[in-house]
């Protein structure tokens, strides 16, 4: 038995002084020890020591800036874990894995996940089915964690040395993501939790990533990790003792029998200046349970809004006091992004059904195999077996009341969505954040906006483009836009607000 103290000692004690050798740190444990069990010693301890691990196998302090910038627009799947996916797919049915019985078999998975998630079913992950996922899905839930981490690492937010929890990693899209993201030189303690035959494809991938991406593989739901499922609550304690710099729930959310007790054992295990990172398919009942679960968790009013809305605030408060209190974290949870509340106090109420789009990828290879080898008939289009889209939901919760941008409304200037009803016909000034990329079909520009206090959808339509009012149409997805003198109407049709840009709007970017 090696004295893991003294390793630890010695290297507290070099790291001050120059790269630690393993080697040398071997001559200071009494009785000796092997340097490859100092150096598994050190990687182990790698994280808490603050050190990663350099090509030549020497360790240095992690650099204390946050992660930078990294640009991430990706155009296609990594070579490298696609390899390690077709590699896995040979393992399993041979190199002509796309063909024959088994080609068909993958598909009729992927026929068979996709109709239950559309109908909302139980999703059944066997061998076959998490294979035929990682097909499918692994691109673009590569690509898409990467876009929703940006917020954070915009602000400073995400450090290179990181402790991760991974609530139900499935094949590991976002596992990868989040690896690419991060630069060369973090340091990752990743932590996933998941039960189904996924985690076979998992581990194949998590292969494919560096030395300082240290990963844990827990075949356990996530309410046994957490201690929900009434055996043994201790472990719920025992994780908030080694609090999570980030918590990730990957396409997960939709599948769990109590989302809003797992994200409430989530929130409890996170550091305090730590993010639980949410990220859901952009189809309607996914995205919309997705800002139902938010909503939920995120604390309630803290102080009263001015104006008639929030007398009427208050009038709900005390007619629900008597009612049960639902389930919250015990410290104050608020939404980092994108769904920020620019009104203190308010909460929304509206459909909520808000996603981002981001460029597609190219085809990758394995997803071409498998399509071009699909029986068709003279009229079946190709691509049934593609999947490049790059559309999320997602959502930034955290415990220390950062968000993304710090703006608020300002009542002497700004009307609620929450009193629309009684600004019908009026025109108005408002604070908005920008919550969908243009939903028009070929008509008059659309975009589903909010400042949080809504209790109906709220959509600015640009029915004539100036100089003035570009900026409508040309913010980012999340941005907060200041609007002046837009006319309010009630949609019947939609049974929503349309909130009319025209030649006499002005509409300004306060925060991108």
């Amino acid at each position: 038995m090696i004295d893991e103290q003294v390793v630890r000692d010695s290297a507290k004690y070099l790291r001050n002084v120059r790269p630690i050798d393993p080697e040398e740190v071997a001559d200071y444990v009494s009785g000796g020890a092997h340097p490859a069990v100092v150096r598994r010693t050190l990687r182990e301890a790698a994280y808490d020591l603050g050190l990663r691990e350099r090509e030549d196998g020497t360790f240095v302090p992690v650099d204390p800036d946050p992660v930078p910038d990294p640009g991430w627009n990706p155009d296609s799947f990594p070579e490298v874990y696609a390899v390690a996916l077709e590699e896995e797919l040979v393992d399993e049915y041979g190199a002509n894995w796309h063909v024959g019985e088994s080609g068909d078999e993958l598909r009729a998975a992927i026929r068979r996940l996709k109709r239950d998630y559309y109908h909302e079913n139980a999703v059944e992950y066997d061998r076959t089915a998490a294979l035929g996922y990682a097909i499918y899905h692994l691109p673009d839930y590569y690509a898409a964690i990467g876009y929703v981490l940006a917020d954070l690492i915009e602000n400073g937010l995400l450090e290179r040395r990181l402790r991760v929890l991974d609530v139900g990693a499935g094949v590991g899209g976002p596992a990868l993501g989040l690896h690419d993201v991060l630069p060369a030189d973090a340091v990752v303690e990743y932590t996933a939790i998941e039960p189904s035959p996924a985690a076979d494809v998992l581990e194949t991938m998590l292969g494919a990533t560096r030395r300082n991406f240290r990963s844990t593989i827990r075949r356990e739901t996530a309410e046994e990790f957490l201690g929900l499922d009434g055996e043994d609550a201790s472990r719920n304690e025992d994780a908030a003792e080694n609090p999570y710099d980030l918590v990730l729930f990957g396409n997960v959310l939709s599948e769990l029998d109590d989302p809003v007790a797992v994200v409430t054992a989530a929130l409890d295990v996170l550091a305090d200046d730590g993010s639980v990172v949410a990220l859901a398919p952009a189809d309607r009942n996914t995205a919309t349970g997705l800002r139902e679960i938010e909503r939920a968790v995120v604390s309630g009013p803290s102080e009263p809004a001015e104006g008639s809305a929030a007398e009427s605030d208050a009038e709900s408060a005390a007619e629900s006091a008597s009612e049960p209190a639902s389930e919250s974290s015990d410290r104050e949870v608020t939404v980092y992004s994108p769904t920020l509340r620019l009104w203190p106090g308010a909460k929304p109420d509206d459909r909520g059904w808000s996603f981002d789009v981001r460029p597609d990828l190219s085809v990758p290879p394995f997803q071409a195999r498998l399509d071009e080898a699909a029986a068709r008939g003279p009229t079946d289009e190709p691509g049934e077996f593609v999947n490049v889209d790059v559309q999320f939901a997602y959502a930034i919760l955290r415990t220390d009341g950062r968000c993304r941008v710090d703006v608020r409304a300002d009542p002497e200037r700004h009307l609620r969505m929450a009193d629309s009803e009684a600004h019908v016909t009026d025109r108005v000034d408002l604070l908005c954040v920008k919550l969908s990329h243009d939903l028009a079909d070929g008509g008059n520009p659309l975009y589903k906006v909010s400042d949080g206090s809504e209790t109906v959808d709220h959509y600015a339509v640009c029915t004539r483009e100036t100089s003035l009012n570009r900026a409508l149409l040309e913010a980012d997805y999340g941005a907060v836009l200041a609007v002046e003198n837009v006319l309010v109407l009630w949609n019947d049709d939609e049974e929503a607000y349309n909130l009319v840009v025209d030649d006499g709007t002005v509409v300004d970017l306060v925060a991108p």
